[in-house]
């Protein structure tokens, strides 16, 4: 059942006050009582809006530093009665208890503070446990009482009072789904932190939210709803960049701008200039040069076909130079730590293009957790933070790999951990030549890398195939030595896999008899 209900008396308790003053006053201009406590309550009275201590409603005083001050009969008896219930009433009655009309009400900054890098006992402080449940009675109450928890709703609900009067049912309601919203991400990111802190990673409830950024067009599909949420991590990417121009990204484009931009932050951008092109969230070209013109023409001799339509991502600021060269070819969306006023002006002139930049490269060492949704549950795993780089190298063959090898098996193989499996990659001179990516078999993939790598070959006016004199990656061990030789065939030399089948014995030999090198990472990299 709903009500019309004129707000007279207001309930105000909030972590962040932002444009809390402006707020009162307006209820205060509309006959509404407040009552406050804490932080809040003398922040009131420093504006010299007139307001009524919570100790003064429940003849109690606050206690246990702040633990225990809204939790009492009084406030809940008020959030919670309904007003269409004589036995509430007459128990209101009884009990001298009035009713609460809107709550204000924000929480601790938990995850600020965990952020901040505070100790056990300060994080643990910083769990709000009135606010919540206050939260949850008024928003429970909703036919009676408005639940306000974010101040960027003040202006809205100030808009209905001087309508209406009031708040209506339906914002009442809307307001509510959102305040259990919020205190169920609150309670998520408490539980995640117990988890992650006590090394509990089989908790047996998960919890996982964040907040909405963006309402999309459609995903994947036109007939897709979709939106953005930011879980509320500081972790550099797509979700923290600024978007400098461009129309809104969609669905596709930050799926596909998170992978480019996970993958070109790999490559230290002390070491190497490195750019990665992304179509469908598989690289179709990854280059590392000089300078990340070089970088972006070795990206895009591997496939200049798949480039058109993708997403360019960049290790270092972008300049003039490759600027230039990045908007010879239609792209959708580039993402970079920085770029030059000089580069600003070359995108200027392609309005439609979206341009990010993260102020830094993303961490791919960080810790974390990845989630996939699947028919009446949730995968759940820790984050693929581990690359070549990590692996002690073992080579198993009777040739050894030259220098230069494994220089580019080490860039195949960083490669591949971010390709769709089967993922088979092959390298020259530091960029990638030829991408397999997403077959249902290792030799498909070896294959469909081939085949492309000589259609780039041909639009470059070359003969044969730009895996000739290469060396190759796999994301996963050679179950037969088929996949192998279909490398060999294509013109690679040196291969680096992870081990581990039951045929390596017999992978190894048809590499010796190839004379190929060979080195096992022990590490795999499937990636669904």
């Amino acid at each position: 059942m709903s009500f019309s209900v004129t707000i007279k008396r207001a309930l105000l308790s909030v972590s962040d006050k932002t444009g809390l003053a402006d707020f009162a006053r307006h209820l205060v201009a509309n006959g509404v009582e407040l009552i406050s406590t804490g932080g809040t309550k003398k922040m009131l009275e420093d504006e010299n809006i007139p307001v009524v201590d919570v100790a003064e409603v429940t003849g109690f005083p606050e206690i246990m530093d702040g633990r225990v001050k809204t939790l009492h009969p009084k406030i809940h008896g008020g959030l919670l009665g309904r007003r269409d219930s004589d036995s509430h009433k007459s128990a209101m009655r009884i009990h001298q208890i009035s009713n609460i009309d809107m709550l204000v009400s924000n929480l601790y900054p938990f995850v600020a503070t965990v952020k901040s890098g505070a100790d056990y006992d300060t994080v643990i402080e910083n769990i709000d446990i009135g606010g919540p449940a206050m939260i949850r009675a008024a928003a429970k109450n909703h036919a009676a009482v408005t639940v306000i928890v974010d101040p960027d709703d003040y202006e809205k609900v100030m808009e209905e009072i001087n309508e209406h009067g009031e708040v209506p049912l339906k914002s009442r309601q809307r307001f509510a789904a959102k305040a259990y919203a919020r205190t169920a991400a609150y309670d998520a990111a408490i539980s995640s932190w117990f988890a992650e802190t006590l090394e509990f990673d089989d908790i047996p409830y998960r919890s996982f939210s964040g907040k909405l950024d963006q309402v999309m067009r459609y995903g994947e599909n036109p007939h897709q709803w979709a939106a953005f949420y930011k879980d509320g991590s500081d972790r550099v990417g797509v979700a923290t960049a600024e978007q400098i121009q461009g129309k809104a990204l969609s669905y596709n484009n930050i799926n596909d701008t998170d992978a480019a931009f996970e993958l070109v932050s790999e490559f230290d951008p002390k070491e190497h200039a490195a750019v990665a092109i992304i179509k469908h969230a598989n690289p179709c070209g990854v280059g590392l040069g000089a300078d990340l013109a070089e970088a972006y023409e070795k990206a895009l001799r591997c496939d200049p076909v798949s480039a058109f339509g993708g997403i360019v991502a960049l290790n270092r600021e972008i300049d003039a130079d490759v600027a230039e060269k990045i908007v010879e070819v239609f792209t959708e969306v580039i993402i970079a730590p920085s770029a030059t006023p000089q580069a600003l002006a070359v995108f200027e002139a392609k309005k439609n293009l979206r341009l990010l930049l993260t102020g830094d490269l993303t961490n791919t060492k960080a810790e974390g957790l990845t989630v996939k949704s699947v028919s009446g549950g949730l995968l759940v795993q820790s984050r693929d933070n581990k690359s070549v780089a990590d692996c002690d190298l073992n080579v198993v063959t009777k040739r050894q790999p030259t220098e230069q090898e494994m220089l580019d098996l080490k860039v195949a193989a960083i490669v591949a951990k971010h390709v769709k499996s089967n993922a088979v990659i092959y390298t020259k001179d530091g960029a990638t030549v030829g991408i397999g990516a997403g077959q249902m078999s290792r030799v498909d993939s070896s294959r469909t890398a081939h085949r492309k790598s000589k259609d780039a070959a041909k639009a470059m006016k070359q003969k044969g195939a730009l895996t000739e004199g290469s060396v190759v990656a796999s994301d996963a061990f050679f179950p037969f030595a088929d996949g192998l030789l279909a490398a060999v065939d294509a013109g690679a030399t040196a291969v680096i896999q992870p081990g581990g089948s039951i045929r390596d014995d017999e992978v190894i030999a048809a590499a010796d008899e190839a004379g190929i090198a060979m080195v096992f990472t022990g590490m795999r990299h499937f990636r669904h």
